[in-house]
């Protein structure tokens, strides 16, 4: 039996929208907001990526100062932790793409709460309210100390 990939509709959005408290919560133009609000952040990266590929291949790493050796290389290492750290983002968009294909984006994973909009509009790939994350995040001061 082959795997079917659910199919969502595009939405029309009015120019200049934004979510607000005052609609259902996730409706379908809520949906299709933070769809394409991380749909566009995803090739924003892309295109960094390409672009620091490009640097990259075109950097030479060999002078004749061993220590602008050093520094040409402890920059690049610089830009590959970045763009590890870039490549982890880009799993979480994916993660959250799912989540709005199956109707669970913009609620909490641990309380199934809403979240609210202005956390989800600054981080869209939020996976959990405010109050869920504060108390995650003392949770692991403590267990750190």
């Amino acid at each position: 039996m082959a795997a079917t990939k659910k199919v969502i509709k595009s939405v029309k959005l009015p120019k200049g929208y934004l979510p607000s408290e005052d609609e259902k919560f996730m409706n379908k133009k809520q949906k299709e907001y933070f769809r394409r609000k991380l749909v566009a952040w995803k090739d924003e990266i892309a295109q960094q990526t390409k672009e620091t590929v490009t640097f990259l291949q075109q950097e030479n790493v060999s002078y004749p100062d061993p220590a602008d050796t050093a520094a040409a290389n402890a920059d690049r290492q610089l830009e590959l932790r970045t763009r590890d750290r870039l490549r982890k983002l880009v799993n979480q968009i994916d993660k959250a793409l799912d989540r709005i294909e199956q109707g669970t984006y913009g609620y909490c994973q641990e309380t199934g709460d809403p979240i609210r909009l202005k956390r989800l509009d600054v981080r869209p790939t939020a996976k959990l309210s405010l109050e869920a994350q504060e108390m995650h995040e003392r949770g692991e001061k403590v267990r750190a100390n």
